[in-house]
């Protein structure tokens, strides 16, 4: 008898689980249909983004490097001038 409760019992846990399993899988279509945009699409053009930025930056820098050699002063100089500050 005791081996017939527990294979109820085990029967009763796997349910649930499979219960819980289809909410989750309802939970995330639903949060997915509500999304703008694909999630893949959305980090890919981040970083393309993010790429873009850096290459532009780093162009920058370079430009500023060489007006503060021009000018014969530290490039902190030339940052200061153009009101950039150290998060720019």
């Amino acid at each position: 008898m005791a081996e017939r409760e527990q294979r109820e019992t085990v029967q009763a846990s796997i349910s649930e689980l499979q219960a819980q399993e289809a909410e989750l899988e309802r939970e995330i279509a639903k949060i997915k249909s509500e999304l703008r945009n694909d999630p893949d699409e959305t980090v890919q053009r981040h970083i393309r983004l993010l790429h873009e930025y850096n290459e532009i930056k780093d162009v920058a820098q370079g430009l500023m490097g060489l007006i503060a050699d021009a000018k014969g002063v530290r490039v902190v100089e030339i940052h200061k001038e153009y009101g950039v500050n150290e998060k720019d």
